[in-house]
C-alpha cells in the first residue's frame, strides 16, 4: 500500500507549548488531555512528558547536562545513551546538520547501539546535488515541504519509496522516523530515530518524542553557531589567530609580542595577468598557486595570516629560543616544498598552453606585534588580526629583490646563519625603509 507521510505540527507550535506559562494542548499531538509546560513541571520536579519515562529521563538530561555540552558529538552520543539506556527502542540516532562553510554542506553525527561514541561525519557541497540525497527524505524536510517523515519498514504498511529504507531494513530496523529541525532561515537540521522492536515505535514513544523536538533546536542551533563561528575563524583567520579572537582578543590594540620565523611569497607578474586574462581564470590560477605554497605551510605548523592579492603572509612561532632553530629550518623546509610544487604545477600548465608561474619567497625570523588593528568608530569597526613590526617588513623587502636577482627564494642573515650551508650569501642590498644595506641570502647553485 502508499505510504503516507506523516506530518508534525510545526516547531512554532511546539516551541510555544513549550514555553507558553499555562495548559499545553500538544497541538495536534495524541495525549491524555491539558498538561502544564514541560519546562514549568520539570522545573518543579514532576513529570515532564506523556507517558514515556525514557523520553523524560533524556528531557531531564538534556536540561541538566547535555544543553552545557560543548560539541555536539557528545550531545548526539548523550541523547541516544540517556533514551536507550531507559528502555526507548533505539537501534539508531542520527543528527545532520547544515553548516556554513566554504567546503562543508553538512555535519552528520550517527549513533548506533552499542557504539560508546557518535560517528562524525563531513560532506562536501557536491552531497546536495548527488543522487543519494535527491532520492533522500532529508531533501524532502530542507524543502519546508513537510516537518516529519515516518516509515514502518515491516507488516502490511512496509514502505520502500527511499533507498535508505531498504539500508535500515538490512540492519534489522521495523521502523523509521525523521523530524525536520527548523533554525533562523528555515530547515537546516534534522534527527532520525529508528527502531528494531517487533512492533517499531508505539504512538506515545512517538507523542512523547516529539516533545524534545523544540529544545534539540535550541541546542543543535547553539551548537551549530559555535562551530560555524570557530570555522569561519580559522578559515578566514588562521587556527591560532582564530581562537585568540574567540578566547576575547577582540578589543583594537589587543596585541602581544611573540618569535616567529616569517614567511612572505607574491607572484610575479600577476599583475599583467590579471589585465590580459578572463576573470574567472584568473581566480582559478591563484587558487591553484594558493594551494600549492599553502599546503607545505599548513603541514609544518605553520599559520597563514592572510592573503593579499597574490601574496600570503604566514608565520611559524617559536615557543622559545630553543625552538626558533627548528622553526626556521621548518619554515625553510616550507619553502622547498612550495617550489617543488611550483615546478609541478608548471609542468601541468605549460602541458595544457598555459604560462609557467613565477613566484618570489622571503624568509626572516625575529619578534613581531601578533594583534588586532584597524578602524573602529562606534559599534562599527572592522579590524585585522595580523603580525606589524620591523621583522615584517625586512621579510617583505627581501622577497621584492628575487626578480632584481633572478632567486625564487631569498633570506635575511639571521634567518641563513641559523640553516648553514642550505644557503649561501648573494651580497648586501639596499632595501627601502633601512637605512643601512642588508645582507641577503639564496639557494645554493
Amino acid at each position: 500500500m502508499a505510504a503516507k507521510i506523516q506530518i508534525a505540527s510545526n516547531d512554532d507550535d511546539l516551541s510555544d507549548g513549550l514555553l507558553r506559562p499555562i495548559g499545553f494542548e500538544g497541538v495536534g499531538l495524541r495525549h491524555p488531555g491539558p498538561a502544564a509546560p514541560m519546562v514549568a513541571r520539570a522545573m518543579a520536579g514532576e513529570d515532564a512528558c506523556l507517558g514515556c519515562p525514557a523520553v523524560e529521563t533524556a528531557f531531564r538530561w538534556m536540561l541538566d547536562e547535555g544543553r552545557l555540552l560543548p560539541d555536539l558529538g557528545d550531545f548526539v552520543t548523550g541523547i541516544a545513551r540517556q533514551l536507550s539506556e531507559a528502555g526507548f527502542p533505539l537501534l539508531r540516532f542520527f543528527v545532520s546538520v547544515r553548516t556554513l562553510h566554504p567546503q562543508i554542506a553538512a555535519i552528520g553525527y550517527v549513533w548506533g547501539r552499542g557504539d560508546t561514541q557518535a560517528n562524525r561525519v563531513a560532506r562536501d557541497h557536491a552531497v546536495l546535488t548527488s543522487p543519494e540525497f535527491i532520492a533522500s527524505p532529508l531533501r524532502i524536510l530542507y524543502q519546508g515541504e513537510v516537518n516529519e517523515i515516518r516509515r514502518r519498514l515491516t507488516g502490511p504498511e512496509a514502505a520502500n519509496d527511499f533507498p535508505i529504507l531498504e539500508d535500515m531494513r538490512k540492519q534489522g530496523a521495523t521502523d523509521y522516523a525523521i523530524f525536520a529541525i527548523r533554525l533562523p532561515g528555515g530547515v537546516r537540521s534534522s534527527v532520525s530515530i529508528t527502531s528494531d522492536a517487533p512492533d517499531g515505535f508505539s504512538e506515545m514513544q512517538m507523542t512523547a518524542f516529539r516533545t524534545l523536538i523544540p529544545l534539540l533546536s535550541l541546542i543543535i542551533e547553539a551548537r551549530e553557531w559555535a562551530y560555524i563561528a570557530r570555522s569561519l575563524m580559522h578559515v578566514y583567520l588562521g587556527n591560532n589567530a582564530g581562537e585568540a579572537v574567540l578566547s576575547g582578543q577582540i578589543q583594537r590594540g589587543d596585541a602581544r609580542t611573540i618569535a616567529a620565523a616569517i614567511w612572505y611569497c607574491d607572484l610575479r607578474g600577476f599583475t599583467q595577468m590579471s589585465n590580459e586574462l578572463p576573470r574567472d581564470l584568473v581566480i582559478a590560477t591563484l587558487n591553484d598557486y594558493f594551494d600549492t605554497v599553502a599546503r607545505p605551510v599548513i603541514a609544518r605548523g605553520g599559520e597563514i595570516l592572510k592573503f593579499i592579492g597574490d601574496a600570503m603572509l604566514a608565520i611559524f612561532p617559536m615557543q622559545d629560543d630553543l625552538d626558533r632553530d627548528g622553526k626556521c629550518r621548518i619554515a625553510l623546509d616550507a619553502a622547498m616544498a612550495a617550489l617543488d610544487g611550483l615546478r609541478d604545477l608548471n609542468e601541468l600548465r605549460v602541458a595544457t598552453g598555459q604560462p609557467a608561474l613565477k613566484v618570489g619567497i622571503g624568509l626572516h625570523c625575529g619578534s613581531v606585534s601578533y594583534g588586532n588593528i584597524g578602524a573602529a568608530q562606534g559599534e562599527d569597526a572592522r579590524l585585522d588580526f595580523t603580525v606589524i613590526g620591523p621583522a615584517v617588513n625586512l621579510a617583505t623587502r627581501i622577497e621584492t629583490l628575487c626578480p632584481t636577482l633572478d632567486q625564487p627564494l631569498l633570506a635575511s642573515k639571521q634567518f641563513a646563519s641559523i640553516c648553514g650551508s642550505e644557503l649561501k650569501h648573494l651580497g648586501a642590498y639596499p632595501l627601502r625603509g633601512f637605512a643601512e644595506n642588508q645582507d641577503v641570502y639564496g639557494l645554493p647553485d
